[in-house]
């Protein structure tokens, strides 16, 4: 190979190196990196030390690809006139016409081989080549150290005195996207998901709590269970046993307009009427975020809401115990009877019900169903998308899944057969 040529190659790789290795420490997410630094071995020790300051890490970045470049212009110049243009190059006289060929030339290559591909690649896996090049970058670095000390002193020398701050004055700090990010991206790369640690799963649910409504988390009317207020005593008794509840809300009329609750432990009181025992509850909005609507149930000294919709109408109940599973999961006792069809029939195919959410089957079976703020259902996605309760039998198509109604009623989608449309 000529030494021009090889020349060039080195400046290439050097230049993709440095280029990338600033967009990956931009990029990388810093809990990850702040954990490496906390680890045993040679590379944690060399990632601490480099990422301390992170002005000095990109001015040595920066710096070596300028070297880097202005090497490789010189070089790639002189190849180009060798190649395409030997009649200039013998005769020494290089017009503007030939200048801007060199340019156009060198500047499509350095652009497409050490800038925009090493750029995507280095930040698609910036936590692993900011991690695997820590050594290498190490050696540029105390390299370059004497004049990007300078660099950042005189820098530091301009913010003082027009600015009143400095490069490195803002200390790294964690945002709670950041962390989101972090442990989205534990369990990505996680094979098993149902090996989680449960403390993960809260810790996640515990950073979505405050973006929740609460619709997300209500009981839905249409399995609500509440009674007349003129039901018998002994009907209500009977409810408590049949169900196991230990609340039963109480309407007027109809369940649109609820009066209270009704708790199993006043019934051993053997009260004369339900008004005697009818206990006030807490009225919210669909939209109100369930870390909200647990400080009011909290002040008030409440443990049940309804959520009406925003005609007035009653769209579900709400208790502490839902907005607690938002955070641990889900809560069952001996009495929780409501089960879901959740099977996987093979690869491709699922048995879901409708009632399941879909945010719940992305991240387990790592599907990729559309969400939207407009629904949390399988039922309700189907019904977003196609305006209407579809019948028996009949199959929806939504991007890559196809959906074929298995059970329905005349109010509501029950259950259906998700295919992959991949394989059909």
């Amino acid at each position: 190979m000529n030494p021009s040529d090889l020349i060039i190659v080195v400046c290439l790789i050097l230049s993709a190196f440095f280029s990338g290795m600033e967009i990956a420490f931009v990029s990388s997410n810093r809990i990850y990196l702040e954990i490496e630094k906390l680890q045993e071995g040679l590379t944690s020790k060399v990632l601490k030390k480099i990422t301390q300051y992170p002005s000095r890490f990109i001015a040595s970045m920066l710096l070596g690809n300028n070297i880097t470049l202005v090497v490789y212009g010189i070089f790639m110049g002189d190849r180009i006139l060798q190649l395409f243009f030997l009649e200039t190059l013998l005769s020494g006289e290089v017009s503007l016409t030939i200048v801007f060929y060199q340019t156009l030339i060198s500047t499509g290559v350095i652009l497409l081989t050490a800038e925009f591909l090493p750029k995507v690649f280095f930040q698609l896996y910036a936590n692993n080549f900011i991690k695997i090049f820590a050594l290498p970058v190490a050696i540029f670095y105390y390299i370059f150290y004497p004049i990007t000390f300078l660099i950042i002193e005189l820098t530091d020398l301009i913010l003082r005195q027009f600015l009143n701050t400095e490069t490195d004055q803002v200390q790294l700090s964690f945002s709670k996207i950041e962390l989101g990010n972090y442990i989205e991206e534990q369990i990505e790369y996680t094979q098993d998901k149902e090996s989680l640690d449960s403390e993960i799963q809260i810790f996640q649910n515990a950073l979505d709590f405050s973006e929740v409504k609460t619709r997300e988390a209500m009981v839905p009317r249409a399995e609500v269970i509440a009674v007349e207020q003129s039901t018998s005593l002994e009907d209500i008794k009977a409810l408590f046993i049949s169900t196991g509840l230990s609340k039963i809300p109480v309407f007027k009329g109809n369940i649109d307009n609820i009066l209270g609750y009704v708790h199993a432990f006043e019934m051993i009181k053997k009260p004369k009427s339900v008004r005697n025992i009818l206990m006030p509850v807490a009225y919210v909005p669909e939209t109100m975020l369930v870390n909200d609507v647990l400080k009011l149930l909290t002040r008030q000294h409440k443990s049940i809401a309804v959520v009406i919709d925003e005609y007035g109408g009653t769209s579900g109940i709400v208790t502490v115990e839902d907005i607690v599973e938002e955070l641990f999961g889900e809560i069952e006792d001996e009495y929780d009877t409501i089960e879901h069809v959740e099977k996987q029939l093979d690869e491709h195919i699922f048995d879901f019900s409708a009632r399941l959410e879909v945010d719940y089957l992305n991240q387990k079976y790592n599907l990729s169903l559309p969400e939207s703020e407009y629904y949390e259902t399988l039922g309700g996605m189907i019904a977003y998308n196609i305006g209407e309760i579809p019948e028996k039998g009949e199959e929806i198509e939504l991007g890559k899944y196809i959906l074929k109604i298995k059970k329905v009623s005349a109010t509501k989608i029950e259950q259906i057969i998700l295919t992959k449309s991949e394989i059909v």
